[in-house]
């Protein structure tokens, strides 16, 4: 009977011992000047999109962000504006959605592309199937920002962080961290704030 007690505690402690491992992992990821690893995943259209598909890019704003999280929700305007205005000068938004659809249906491939339709998204807007990049990322919420830069060492990480510092209303945002960031980068000038905390919904993992 000791020996069967004994065992269920070792059991248990391993088990809590993976938990703590994968906790760890995701909570890690990226750091500032790191280099990401590229990934290939699928876009609502079908194809498969990776950053090294974008020969001419500077940079990308790889933003995790989701279908129902309403954080993501109110950002996705800005996300959209944020496209519109980088695209051209050669650094566009690779949106990925890291929920799991079994624990939030609302985020399944399917519904990604009726919403990706509905609001007209501009940029690829990909599933991370099997939940594979966003912990590579240290991504926590949706949304989450990494601004890279191409460069030929690989792709840096530049900026970790919130879009902005007013989720709620556009119009009262008084810093922009993202476009502050992806600016000083084209001018080839310091990012005076290269980290903010993530302001959204826990990832569904």
């Amino acid at each position: 009977m000791e020996t069967i007690k004994k065992l269920g505690l070792l059991a248990l402690v391993l088990m809590l011992g993976a938990f703590t491992v994968k906790s760890d992992t995701l909570a890690e990821g990226y750091d500032i000047g790191d280099v990401a690893t590229d990934f290939s995943l699928k876009n609502v259209d079908g194809t498969m999109v990776s950053l090294a598909d974008y020969k001419d890019a500077k940079g990308f704003l790889v933003i995790f962000t989701c279908n129902t999280c309403p954080y993501a929700v109110k950002y996705e305007d800005r996300i959209i504006a944020l496209d519109n205005k980088y695209k051209p000068k050669g650094v566009p938004v690779i949106a990925i959605n890291p929920n799991n659809p079994s624990i939030k249906s609302g985020d399944s491939f399917a519904k990604m592309q009726v919403r990706a339709k509905e609001k007209g998204f501009t940029f690829p807007y990909l599933f991370d199937d099997g939940q594979q990049v966003f912990p590579q990322y240290g991504a926590t919420k949706t949304p989450h920002v990494y601004l890279l830069e191409k460069t030929d060492d690989g792709n840096i990480v530049r900026y970790i962080g919130a879009i902005d510092d007013n989720y709620q209303d556009a119009s009262q945002v008084e810093e922009k961290f993202v476009e502050n960031a992806v600016d000083a980068m084209l001018a080839g000038e310091e990012i005076k704030v290269t980290k903010t905390r993530a302001i959204g919904c826990g990832i569904k993992a």
